[in-house]
């Protein structure tokens, strides 16, 4: 088997997992085995990752016996490999395979595309070049991405639809994250209230443009370049539909109340504000049983102000809103829910600690103009599950078939004039936005890390210390008494008195976690997970970013028309509209939270030192009659 593979072309590595390539560089292969298209091996300078399998020639070396290719034997190093491996691709196409003229368009770069003799058949695994599923990038690179519930806390016991007709796959698109791109879309395009739109033009992008396959150029010639496609079909730019957008080959019917509108504010683009504010409340936390006690789980009542009509709701509803809001918006912070927990799900500790944070929750998904008004929301708030079971049933199954997800969510964004944007300065705002988010979260957890150790202490050590010191004035108390001098009676009970202070005082001590710390880092938590979801935001705008420097460098170099380098500045702008107005956002309510909980946090503290004076001040005036 051979071990080592020579570049052919220079690689860039994007995204994490990968690694980047020189042309002539020798690897190390860690299997020959490609895996949809890619291998994984070291490069001469010692980094380990995944590279495409077409930029690298195996170097075959003779050994005995019959050529290797891994051996029924050898150990797949992920998962979901078979022991004996994929079906290597043939290193020449047969004569019966005839690949159309633009399969290996969408894969490599026209200047860096391989001759013709060492041209292979793309991965099955990429979705333009086959038509076989791919491996989820948690199968590839191991984890990342939202996770299902599993096993605990709030299962799918219950089989609460069973008739639904969409995997709840966790950071899988739906299979309308990429519709009929002929207008076969259901939905009725006649429709008044609905528009039919579509970045695709004649100049479209790539095979799923809908045109005639590309023709091939001489060098020079206008229209020959086409702006690349990642590599790294796993990567959250694909995966989210930035790129399909991007590049042009998003089309969908877009309702009227599914526009979303991105507006200029003083400090730039904003979300439009929402019209019809409202709070909601979420009490009454219940346990209750189902199969004639054999399963428990707790309900939670939540009444919003909008309606004021009261509905219940178990966290796997919660659960499942998330994920379709996860799935829907890839350039909104959806914050994340309380985390589970297996066991001592039924403790009034824990039930308590988890309603303040789904209210917390709540309280950021009413505040966020586009959340709050999006139809799977407002179903969530206002469907009666317990008594109207069928139109719950109606509504879930209407928000896991929703085409305005992937790609076409971006078709649903209405933006202001582009002439409002800079490229330049955009690119500096997020590069700026993403040293901040990466200083806050570091922060963050130093400040999460001081206040828990901070409450250990109150909670053990401080009440502990506090009552030795009142236990020791209490043994001075007892050792006067032995005096037996009338006289000295109001000494005594004024030191056991103080002795009882001591003691009270590091109840307080003890309880006060509670009324401050405990809501600081409850806040700290919730915004961890909004600053763990901008990674993948941020990744989606350069992305676009990227593909517009692309354009350009082919218009100036002659290869590409300037229209259809204006169409993707212009779809790029969309996206750069819709980040920016979401870090917009992100300030709004972290200066709103952050104020109001600092003053929540202080006023607790002054009532604590306030109620330990009074306690000193009781002990202290017992001495008066002494």
């Amino acid at each position: 088997m051979a071990l080592r593979a020579r570049a052919l072309y220079d690689f860039r590595s994007e995204n994490p997992g990968e690694i980047s390539l020189r042309e002539h560089e020798v690897l190390s292969l860690c299997s020959e085995q490609d895996i949809e298209g890619w291998l994984e091996g070291v490069n001469s300078r010692g980094d380990r990752g995944l590279f495409p399998a077409s930029y690298v020639q195996v170097i075959r070396t003779p050994e005995p016996g019959p050529a290797g290719d891994g051996g029924p034997g050898a150990p797949a190093r992920y998962a979901n490999v078979p022991p004996g491996g994929f079906e290597p691709l043939p290193a020449v196409p047969p004569a019966s395979f005839q690949p159309p003229p633009d399969a290996f368009q969408p894969l490599l770069h026209p200047q860096q595309a391989p001759p013709p003799s060492t041209f292979q058949p793309p991965g099955a695994g990429f979705p333009y070049g086959g038509g076989v599923l791919q491996p989820s990038p948690q199968q590839l690179y191991g984890g990342g991405g939202y996770q299902a519930s599993q096993g605990s806390d709030d299962d799918w016991d219950d089989e609460w639809d069973d008739s639904s007709t969409v995997a709840d796959e966790p950071g899988a698109l739906g299979s309308s994250a990429y519709p009929d791109l002929d207008g076969s879309s259901s939905g009725g395009g006649g429709a008044a209230s609905r528009y039919r739109l579509s970045t695709r033009s004649d100049m479209s992008l790539g095979p799923r443009g809908g045109s005639a396959p590309p023709q091939h150029h001489p060098s020079g010639a206008k229209s020959s370049a086409t702006v690349s496609r990642n590599l790294n079909r796993f990567s959250t730019f694909v995966k989210s539909g930035g790129e399909a957008f991007v590049l042009g080959e998003a089309s969908g019917f877009v309702k009227d109340g599914d526009k979303l509108c991105v507006v200029l504010g003083p400090y730039g683009p904003e979300w439009q504000e929402n019209p019809y504010p409202f709070q909601c409340t979420i009490d009454d936390p219940t346990k209750q049983t189902k199969f004639k006690g054999m399963k428990s789980y707790i309900s939670y009542k939540l009444v919003p102000t909008h309606t004021q009509v009261p509905v219940h709701r178990r966290y796997k509803h919660f659960d499942w809103l998330y994920a379709r809001l996860a799935e829907k918006f890839p350039v909104i912070s959806v914050p994340h829910l309380p985390e589970k927990q297996a066991t001592g799900r039924f403790e009034e500790d824990f039930i308590s600690k988890r309603r303040k944070g789904l209210i917390w929750w709540m309280n950021h998904m009413a505040s966020h103009p586009v959340l709050a008004q999006c139809d799977v929301f407002q179903h969530f708030l206002t469907c009666p599950s317990s008594t109207d079971e069928k139109a719950w049933k109606q509504g879930k199954r209407k928000a896991e078939k929703d085409e305005m997800v992937g790609a076409n969510f971006f078709l649903t964004l209405s933006t202001p004039p582009a002439a409002a944007l800079d490229l330049q300065e955009v690119e500096s705002k997020i590069d700026g936005f993403k040293c901040f988010t990466k200083k806050m979260d570091d922060s963050a957890l130093q400040l999460n890390h001081t206040a828990n150790e901070f409450a250990r202490k109150q909670v053990t050590g401080f009440k502990k210390e506090y009552q030795k010191v009142g236990q020791s004035f209490r043994g001075l108390s007892q050792a006067f008494e032995l005096d037996q001098q009338a006289f000295s009676a109001g000494l005594n009970q004024a030191i056991a008195f103080t002795g009882d202070a001591y003691d009270a005082i590091g109840e307080l001590f003890a309880e006060q976690p509670r009324q401050d710390l405990d809501p600081v880092m409850d806040l700290l938590a919730l915004y961890q997970g909004h600053l763990a979801n901008f990674p993948d935001i941020i990744h989606v705008q350069k992305g676009a970013l990227t593909k517009v420097k692309e354009s350009r460098r082919h218009v100036e170099e002659g290869k590409m028309e300037v229209q259809k380098a204006d169409g993707i500045q212009d779809r790029c702008n969309t996206i750069s509209f819709a980040t920016l107005a979401e870090i917009h956002h992100f300030h709004q309510i972290r200066v709103r939270d952050f104020k109001s909980q600092m003053q929540h946090f202080l006023q607790q503290q002054i009532l604590f030192f306030q109620k330990v004076t009074q306690k000193l001040e009781e002990a202290l005036h017992k001495y008066d009659s002494v």
